[in-house]
């Protein structure tokens, strides 16, 4: 159990959580050193962390209550059925193969993620500003950055895109707004969410160059291709 004091005026309320520390199956930390391809998120008291916060607090003013529904329809849905309307309402998660390889990615795109999250212990922006409306209340305060669904969403596209690349435009253009609304969520701040896309797109490509992974990739592809073709 780790405890952190998230700012004087919690008057000595901790947020505090237990972590199981996720495995990855392909690729080492060292394979996916986020040092190395994240910038540093702005400190909070920066002029680029101020304009974050004022940002979401501009979001929170103009988003449309469609735009709430959807933030709060992918909030509740990090798996590969965000891209069933993209593929034509087919049901990615009834193929097997499929589904086990995004399961594979979701693993570790999570792992790598979680090794960021824990290196930087951003506060979430309902954190600075509680007058902020989230999707789902105040989920582990100190992870703002990366974000997870970003990186879950471009990590997931960039593997979809390959395996369908007649469909990359539409499937990447999904993950930008699954991305998106986590701000319009007030679940991060933008450069969480820019950090997620970077952070995905490199565990995507790393997984595709894998070969371990890349034999299933080609398994999952042939399923996919062959039930889009009925």
């Amino acid at each position: 159990m780790r405890i952190f004091w998230l700012a004087p005026w919690y008057l000595l309320v901790a947020a505090s959580w237990a972590t199981a520390a996720t495995e990855p199956i392909y690729l080492s930390p060292a394979q996916v050193d986020f040092t190395g391809v994240l910038a540093p998120p702005p400190a909070d008291d920066s002029p680029a962390g101020i304009a974050e916060l004022e940002e979401l607090r501009q979001i929170a003013k103009t988003r449309t209550d469609a735009e709430w529904r959807q933030a709060m329809w992918d909030d509740h849905n990090e798996t590969i059925v965000i891209y069933n309307d993209v593929l034509g309402g087919i049901e990615l998660m009834s193929l097997p193969k499929t589904k086990a390889l995004f399961d594979q990615v979701q693993n570790d795109r999570r792992a790598a993620t979680d090794r960021a999250k824990d290196h930087y212990l951003r506060k979430r922006p309902s954190v600075r500003d509680p007058s902020l409306k989230t999707c789902g209340g105040v989920r582990m305060p100190l992870s703002s950055f990366p974000s997870g669904h970003s990186s879950w969403g471009f990590a997931s596209a960039v593997v979809l895109a390959a395996m369908v690349p007649d469909k990359e435009a539409e499937i990447l253009a999904r993950a930008k707004t699954f991305a998106e609304s986590r701000m319009i969520c007030g679940m991060h701040h933008r450069s969480d969410t820019v950090a997620g896309q970077v952070l995905g797109t490199v565990v995507a490509e790393r997984l595709l160059a894998h070969p371990a992974f890349r034999a299933k990739f080609d398994d999952a592809a042939a399923e996919l291709r062959a039930a889009l073709k009925k």
